[in-house]
C-alpha cells in the first residue's frame, strides 16, 4: 500500500501566552490518501484551523509544534517531514505543492492589488513563465473557476467583486500551480446556500479533473456528507474518531460524534420535537480534565475515563478514542 499524501501522527502544538504554555493540539493523528477528501470536523475551538496552520508551517510566533510528525508525500514521491522543514523548503511547497483556501476571502486578498496580479504572483514565485504567459494562465484559471466575464474581471480589485466571486478567486489563487494537496478552511461559511452549493460543486469538479487531495475543514455536517470520503472528528484539540464518511454517518461510535449527528435538523422531524444538544461546554485549554476531555459532558463517563485514552482500531478503517465506544444505529 502506497504512503498517503499526508500523514499526521501524535501532533502537539503549544502556544505561549502570559508566561505560561497551553497545549492546543494533543496527539492529533489522521491520514489523507491520494485523490480523496478528508473532512476535519468539530465545533469552534476544537483545533481544526490550528491543525491546518501547522501543516502549512504558518503557526503564529507564539505557537510551535512541540511533538509529533507531519509527513507530506510530494508529486515526485519525495516525503517531507514538515515539522523539521526549513522556511525555504516550506516556501517551495506552499502554493506549488500544498495550497490553502482561507475562510474569509475579503481579509485574505490584498485590497491594494488586482485579483489578476495576486494570482499571477503565485506563478511568479513557482514558475518560469513570462508576463504574457502568466496573464494567460491567470485568465484560464478565472474561467476554470467560472468567474463571469473573466477577461474584464482580471483587473478588478477584491472590493469590486461579490463574496461568491472573491471565494472563486481564492480557489483560483490556490490552484493556479496545480497543487497536490488543497486545504480548504471553512471555504463556504460566509456564503449563502446557493453560492455555497456552487462552490462545493466547483471544488469537486476541479478535484476530479486535477486529481488532487483535499483536507476540508468544517463544522457543517451537511457539507461533510456532500464532500467527504473520510472524516476525522476533533474535540478539544484531539481527534476522537476517524472513519469513512458513510461508516461514520451510519455507525458513529464516539459519544461526541453521536451528539453532533443528533443535533442536525432532518426532514420529517415531528413538529414540536426539539433538536438534541450536547450539554456543557468545551473545557478551556488551560484546564483540561485528565483522561478523556469529553468525559465531563458524557452520560456514559465513569472512573475509567480518567485514564489515558488514545485512538484505537474499532472496526475496519474505523478508529475511535473512547473506552465506551459503540456503533450507533443507521441515520443517527
Amino acid at each position: 500500500m502506497s504512503e498517503p499524501v499526508l500523514h499526521v501522527s501524535d501532533l502537539r502544538v503549544t502556544f505561549r501566552a502570559r508566561n505560561r504554555a497551553v497545549t492546543a493540539l494533543r496527539d492529533v493523528a489522521f491520514t489523507l490518501d491520494a485523490g480523496r477528501t478528508l473532512a476535519l470536523v468539530g465545533e469552534s475551538g476544537s483545533g481544526k484551523s490550528v491543525s491546518s496552520l501547522a501543516i502549512m508551517g504558518l503557526l503564529p510566533k507564539n505557537g510551535s509544534v512541540s511533538g509529533g510528525s507531519i509527513r507530506y508525500r510530494g508529486s515526485s514521491g519525495r516525503v517531507t517531514e514538515i515539522t523539521a522543514a526549513s522556511e525555504d523548503e516550506m516556501r517551495a511547497l506552499r502554493g506549488a505543492e500544498i495550497a490553502m483556501i482561507f475562510q474569509e476571502p475579503m481579509s485574505s486578498l490584498n485590497p491594494l492589488f488586482t485579483v489578476g496580479d495576486q494570482i499571477g504572483e503565485m506563478l511568479l514565485l513557482h514558475s518560469d513563465l513570462d508576463a504574457a504567459s502568466r496573464r494567460k494562465r491567470v485568465l484560464d484559471m478565472l474561467e476554470l473557476v467560472e468567474i463571469p466575464a473573466a477577461a474584464s474581471r482580471i483587473d478588478n480589485y477584491p472590493h469590486e467583486l461579490s463574496g461568491g466571486m472573491r471565494q472563486r478567486v481564492m480557489i483560483a489563487l490556490a490552484m493556479v500551480c496545480n497543487p497536490k494537496l488543497l486545504i480548504a478552511d471553512e471555504p463556504t461559511t460566509a456564503l449563502d446556500v446557493t453560492i455555497q452549493a456552487q462552490i462545493l460543486d466547483l471544488m469537486r469538479r476541479l478535484q476530479k479533473e486535477l486529481g488532487m487531495s483535499i483536507l476540508f475543514i468544517t463544522h457543517d455536517m451537511g457539507v461533510v456528507a456532500e464532500m467527504a470520503d473520510d472524516v476525522a472528528v476533533m474535540y478539544a484539540g484531539a481527534v476522537v474518531e476517524q472513519a469513512g464518511a458513510q461508516e461514520l454517518f451510519h455507525r458513529p461510535s464516539h459519544p461526541y460524534t453521536r451528539g453532533l449527528l443528533h443535533s442536525i435538523p432532518r426532514p420529517g422531524r415531528a413538529e414540536g420535537v426539539r433538536l438534541q444538544s450536547i450539554p456543557g461546554m468545551v473545557p478551556p485549554l488551560h484546564a483540561m480534565p485528565t483522561g478523556c476531555a469529553f468525559a465531563p459532558r458524557c452520560a456514559r463517563a465513569d472512573n475509567i475515563c480518567a485514564g489515558p485514552v488514545a485512538l484505537r482500531d474499532f472496526a475496519a478503517n474505523h478508529r475511535v478514542a473512547c473506552f465506551h465506544a459503540e456503533h450507533g444505529v443507521a441515520g443517527v
